[in-house]
């Protein structure tokens, strides 16, 4: 459950920091960050499986280019779903997607050198 809520807060900070960087991606308050980032989440875990099963044959006929257009269809769909979280055209769903995935992997990279370090 602790790494849950770590990899939700995780999530909010990359978020926060997409919507602060990028103009076409607003979140109006704090809440409308927590939901959307619990709603990315859920959406990363269960609608973008599909969608990489269903657009496999295109993902590879693009060398992973297409990869991009599915995450980006995630946080749009996420946009969507969470009322004060906006994005304002599918290319900033996109950078979006781009920003808030590179920003987790990196923030992530910390949280594991952390649980490596205790288990050592």
């Amino acid at each position: 459950m602790k790494w849950f809520f770590l990899h939700w807060l995780t999530t909010g900070i990359a978020l926060g920091v997409a919507a602060w960087i990028l103009p076409g991606v607003t979140i109006t308050s704090l809440p409308a960050l927590a939901v959307a980032a619990l709603v990315l989440g859920v959406v990363n875990s269960v609608v973008r499986p599909v969608l990489l099963i269903l657009t496999l044959p295109l993902t590879v006929m693009t060398l992973g280019v297409f990869y991009l257009v599915v995450n980006g269809v995630a946080f749009a769909l996420a946009a969507w779903i969470v009322p004060g979280f906006q994005v304002a055209s599918f290319f900033w769903a996109v950078a979006g997607a781009v920003l808030v995935g590179l920003m987790s992997m990196f923030i992530g990279s910390f949280r594991s050198r952390e649980r490596d370090r205790f288990r050592a």
